[in-house]
């Protein structure tokens, strides 16, 4: 057989098997839409967030307006809002309707992701992608979830993918630079990518117009090709956010600056010294996210460290890889590594770097790229950040419900093996880049990886609940359509009625008159595991009205007790509105 009739052969067998992977991916997906994401063994969804982020798709549908009061995600996350205002449109307001974008998000970026590895490394890269992204329990589980996570991961995937194809075909540059600008108006969490592809495509132009850069750097000159696909994901960047600018930002700026700054921003994270690095070393300790994937994690680890260590010569794909997954932790750092959503951007970047270590099949290098004196040091913070999430993710089993024990051994870890790989850089660097992957081996692994993520899926589904859904419909045969009911819980438990929930934050959406709201007659709200537990800003609703009295009270899924409940809560309980907006003390608990 001729080598051109095998690479066919090779190519027409990657595209069923990502056909399958996508198949397997929207069943997993797809099945039990309006079950309860896991509680038990949970990857950090909170079920009770998808409706206040869906809030304003549902007001549009409903009622025929964006805005009905002063809870208003769609400054925040415009695109999800339009995505999930279609859905609601087209099927009718629901759960499993509102769950439709995330799965379809979840679906884009597999294939999204396969595409861009096939351009990058060939057929085989792009089925290894496929599967372990279409498989990866913790990206199934959050693709199940009326959040933004899905989307705006996917927006980036598309933004990677169509960067590693503008390498030969420079014009689609324009569609990655539309989707960074899509990413980030689905959620402001992918200002590291932005930073990321910006950064790679001024290198590319910096090497293509300053030769004593390129002297310097010991770099190559970029191909006419390459620096064409900078260039239009640069205008493609530019044109879209000029767009976004002109229509969303400048006519709406109080409400966005306001959402996206104060809310955001300003009122979350402290900057403190000791708060970053407590943040830094709680990335792969207080989750399981990595856990979960460890065998990918490490693949990934391998693979950043090669193209680390051939730098000079990497693709600007490849490169944009490595930023995606530097930059990313560094923001988790700067903002919050724990909360879990955080993580879920990282998933298909490290499964395309595992991707790329384990469809090689042969050396990437015959020598290594990286030279000079200080090149040693220059990969000591990376190999001390990769040595430390590899050995973190694991040693914290050790001691999984105490941090301290963990950081501090898993440091100690990275320490020792930073170390040695700065000692020993030379046969390390040279080793990494003529490693080769059997295809034996790498069906191995990636059979184990997947193996493994089809079984914590079984083990959700052959325990799974509906309680929020059902509570969301018993709601329904409860109250009539249009009633106000206040709290964060009456949006989480508002897709399966026609309620009119009055969501309440802590300083922001409603909460200035949250105390003197005699026109909203209910509340919903957590009384087991504890009352407020969605918030404690639900207290302040409460202890305003001592008279009020539980209606009924709903099983609900969200921590592993299996003993959650909510109540309707009545605020008058006689029947007589209140006179006054705030009254000291607590009652009928």
């Amino acid at each position: 057989m001729s080598s051109s009739s095998r690479g066919f052969a090779g190519s027409r067998r990657a595209v069923l098997v990502c056909l399958a992977a996508l198949a397997l991916g929207a069943a997993l997906r797809g099945v039990w839409l309006t079950a309860d994401p896991p509680s038990h063994a949970t990857v950090g969804i909170v079920w009770h967030d998808e409706g206040p982020w869906v809030h304003n798709a549902r007001n549009k549908v409903l009622w025929n307006q964006w805005r009905t009061d002063e809870w208003n995600p769609v400054f925040l996350t415009p695109v999800f809002t339009v995505l999930e205002y279609v859905a609601f449109s087209t099927f009718g307001v629901g759960t499993w309707q509102a769950r439709l974008v995330p799965v379809a998000s979840g679906l884009a970026a597999v294939l999204l992701l396969a595409a861009g590895l096939g351009a990058v490394a060939g057929p085989r890269c792009a089925a290894t992608g496929a599967i372990l992204l279409a498989t990866n329990y913790v990206f199934v589980m959050w693709n199940r979830a009326a959040l933004m996570e899905s989307t705006m991961t996917a927006m980036i995937v598309m933004a990677w993918a169509s960067y590693a194809i503008a390498e030969r075909q420079p014009r689609v540059g324009l569609l990655a630079g539309a989707a960074v600008v899509a990413a980030w108006f689905t959620k402001a969490s992918s200002a590291f990518f932005v930073a990321a592809i910006l950064i790679d495509c001024l290198t590319t132009v910096a090497l293509a117009w300053l030769p004593a850069v390129r002297r310097k750097a010991r770099m190559n000159e970029p191909t006419p090709a390459v620096l064409a696909g900078a260039y239009w994901t640069l205008v493609g960047l530019a044109l879209t956010g000029a767009a976004a600018l002109i229509w969303f930002v400048v006519p709406h700026w109080h409400e966005y600056q306001f959402y996206n700054w104060q809310m955001s921003v300003v009122r979350k994270p402290a900057y403190t010294l000791r708060a970053l690095l407590d943040r830094a070393s709680w990335i792969p300790i207080v989750h399981d996210f990595f856990t979960r994937m460890w065998l990918v994690l490490v693949a990934a680890a391998l693979s950043l460290l090669t193209i680390a260590a051939r730098w000079r010569t990497a693709t600007p794909s490849e490169r944009l890889l490595a930023w995606w997954v530097l930059l990313g932790m560094a923001e988790l750092v700067v903002h919050d590594s724990g909360n879990e959503r955080r993580y879920v951007m990282l998933i298909p970047a490290l499964v395309g770097l595992a991707s790329l270590l384990l469809a090689r099949t042969h050396p990437v290098l015959r020598h290594s790229s990286v030279e000079g004196r200080y090149a040693r040091w220059a990969a000591f913070p990376v190999l001390l950040v990769l040595a430390y999430l590899v050995a973190g993710s694991m040693i914290r089993l050790a001691s999984i419900y105490e941090v301290r024990p963990g950081v501090r051994l898993s440091a100690l870890a990275a320490l020792l093996c930073a170390s040695y790989g700065v000692i020993r850089w030379r046969a390390l660097r040279g080793w990494l880049v003529r490693q080769e992957m059997p295809p034996v081996h790498a069906a191995v692994v990636v059979a184990l990886a997947a193996g493994g993520d089809l079984a914590q899926y079984a083990q959700w589904a052959a325990t799974r609940s509906d309680d929020n859904y059902r509570a969301s419909r018993t709601l329904a045969g409860v109250l009539p359509a249009g009633t106000l009911v206040h709290g964060k819980l009456a949006n989480g438990l508002s897709l399966e009625n026609r309620i009119r929930p009055v969501f309440v934050g802590r300083e922001f959406g409603n909460y200035a008159d949250r105390k003197t709201r005699d026109d909203v007659r209910y509340i919903l709200t957590y009384v087991a595991p504890r009352v407020g537990y969605e918030g404690s800003v639900i207290n302040d609703v409460l202890d305003a009205y001592p008279n009020r009295t539980i209606i009924m009270t709903f099983d609900v899924a969200e921590t592993a007790t299996g003993r959650d409940r909510a109540a309707l809560i009545d605020k008058f309980g006689d029947g007589r509105a209140s006179t006054s907006g705030h009254v000291a003390g607590r009652a009928h608990d």
